[in-house]
């Protein structure tokens, strides 16, 4: 249940727990079999972190954000990525008023608290690193001022990964920012059958409502914090993220940011799934789209086909867990 404390209200897991089904499967009236992806993205948004969601045109990226967004009652603002897109579209750009004699802030798309960004990948480096402060951080720095974002702020990227003309890939400081990376991919016959029966007239993204509101989920965010994680699942986040940096096909393993995000990925999914602990099969779960996009492979390795997420895989099949107390191994 929740309980009200003055301005702050604490909630346990399975008030967590029950929201999250609810967001889930208003959720799930828009986007069609993808039940695994809308979880993930809930995991990113307990956790405060960004989502990354990369696959081909017409699979439902932005309707995922947009659904997201209205589920939660946030604000939202879209930012289609071009190469000319400059910094000051995107957080906002200060006007002189010769009224008032003096220079006025309007804000950016980035003033909102579910920002989507499509196509990021078609936009200079130069406006790429705008959103870094804002992603990093949860502030903007526009003339010397710095300007807080409003909260939950959630910044939901695409980027099409079968066409490169045109586009600048984000550097890995810039992939390491994001908590997780999602794949939809392409729903089945009958899923298919199901999309084309639901947009024969109206779409259902029209008459989707709230499930909560922002100052409830942030509520929510900072009770996952207070999940509890045993010291042999620590370690196991420790050893496996250190592990990518020993792998025989990989350069550049995932850093210490990569281990936070399976630590607070891992605490989320335990509290969406009504737990107050973290189990190894959390982490398990989550290890492919929180450490996939944070590994980088030796041109040898790409070639013969191996990618990132293999690399995970394999370390998920070779890491054990140690459970120090009774000196076993699972």
């Amino acid at each position: 249940m929740a309980e009200s404390s003055g301005t702050t209200r604490k909630v346990d897991v399975q008030y967590i727990s029950s929201i999250c089904q609810r967001i889930s499967e208003n959720i799930n009236q828009v986007i069609v079999g993808k039940a695994g992806a809308v979880e993930l993205l809930l995991v990113a948004l307990l956790s405060e972190g960004h989502v990354l969601v990369e696959d081909v045109p017409g699979v439902g990226k932005t309707i995922l954000a947009r659904a997201a967004a209205v589920s939660l009652g946030c604000s939202f603002s879209r930012i289609q990525c071009t190469p000319d897109l400059l910094p000051s579209d995107v957080t906002g750009v200060s006007v002189y008023d010769p009224a008032k004699g003096e220079f006025s802030f309007r804000p950016g798309p980035v003033m909102s608290q579910i920002l989507l960004a499509d196509e990021i990948n078609r936009a200079t480096p130069r406006t790429q690193s705008s959103l870094l402060e804002c992603m990093a951080e949860g502030q903007i720095t526009v003339d010397g001022k710095t300007i807080k974002l409003p909260r939950p702020f959630l910044v939901i990227a695409t980027q099409n990964p079968v066409e490169y003309e045109g586009t600048f890939p984000l550097p890995e400081a810039q992939l390491d920012r994001f908590f997780l990376r999602l794949r939809l991919g392409y729903p089945s016959e009958a899923e298919e059958n199901t999309i084309l029966e639901r947009l024969q007239y109206d779409h259902p993204i029209e008459t989707l409502k709230a499930c909560t509101d922002p100052q409830t989920f942030v509520d929510m965010q900072a009770a996952v914090r207070g999940v509890f994680v045993e010291d042999s699942v620590r370690s196991y986040i420790v050893r496996l993220t250190a592990a990518t940096r020993r792998h025989r096909d990989v350069v550049l393993g995932a850093s210490p940011r990569g281990s936070l995000a399976l630590f607070r990925g891992g605490q989320a999914l335990a509290a969406l799934r009504g737990r107050d602990y973290v189990l190894p099969d959390d982490i398990k779960h989550i290890a492919v789209p929180v450490l996939g996009h944070r590994l980088i492979l030796k041109p040898e390795s790409q070639l013969r086909g191996k990618a990132p997420e293999h690399v995970v895989q394999e370390l998920l099949q070779t890491t054990p867990v140690q459970f120090e107390r009774f000196g076993e191994e699972s």
